[in-house]
């Protein structure tokens, strides 16, 4: 009960960030640079991090909260469950008026995501998740595609992502596409839209955390990059990468990116 509470809870929450940000959307809103290489957040991102804020901690006041646009809370690795948030993925992306910007919420309980929504307002698309219960875009229940690894797979990867020096194994034959937010790649890959994703670089866990929930309720593997489990209660909040496939194509990939540990 719990878990579809939360579900609601996280699916509310995320159609009010998207009424916020469509409002500030092509509109002009105000950027800053966060400094340190972490790019840039408007006026939008800080105003959707405080109305979850107040709105989730306020139905959940036991829960720890992480959110790329708050100051974080060592606290919250003392939580049983904490609520992990990206306000906007793909503010630049929102910034330049394209749609492909997405709300990801998720609730991890012991270092797993449990519940997850991934909404992307200006696309009408919702996509969420609860542990068991499977993976749905829009109430439709989804899974991954079943491409077999000899098979040219469409990946989702930036351009640096194939660099051989990445791939001791060899440079995997794969069909790449791009799309400027991580957690709606990974909701692309649960969907079986696309057949595998893959992010080589540190990743924040508010990027990953509702993705991984949904490509593996949809039948899909997520791991690290080096094909460690996901863990989302570390002090830490990034993991070395991410890779995401169905089991057999997950597996290739794995294989290709560890072949020197072999």
């Amino acid at each position: 009960m719990r878990a579809h509470d939360d579900l609601a809870l996280l699916k509310d929450a995320a159609q009010e960030a998207g009424e916020i940000a469509t409002r500030y959307f092509k509109a002009a809103p105000k950027v800053w640079d966060k400094g340190a290489g972490q790019g840039p957040v408007t006026e939008a991102d800080l105003e959707i991090d405080q109305m979850l804020r107040a709105r989730l901690m306020g139905a959940r006041p036991d829960y720890g909260w992480l959110s790329e646009e708050s100051a974080q809370d060592p606290a919250r690795l003392q939580a049983r469950r904490m609520f992990i948030i990206d306000p906007i993925d793909g503010t630049r992306a929102f910034i330049d008026g394209q749609p492909g910007f997405a709300h990801a919420l998720a609730v991890i309980e012991e270092g797993r995501p449990v519940t997850a929504v991934v909404h992307l307002p200006v696309l009408g698309q919702c996509y969420s998740a609860a542990r068991g219960a499977g993976a749905a875009l829009n109430d439709r229940t989804i899974q991954v595609s079943t491409v077999d690894p000899a098979i040219k797979a469409r990946v989702l990867a930036a351009r640096p992502q194939m660099h051989p020096d990445k791939w001791p194994g060899g440079v995997p034959d794969l069909d790449r596409h791009f799309r400027p937010s991580i957690a709606w790649r990974m909701a692309l890959v649960a969907e079986g839209a696309f057949d595998a994703m893959l992010s080589l670089r540190p990743t924040w866990h508010w990027d990953s955390a509702a993705g991984a929930l949904l490509i593996t309720e949809a039948g899909g593997i997520v791991t690290t990059g080096q094909g460690a489990e996901l863990r989302f209660d570390t002090p830490q909040p990034r993991s070395d990468g991410v890779i995401a496939a169905n089991p057999d194509l997950h597996a290739s990939l794995i294989a290709r990116r560890t072949a020197h540990s072999r």
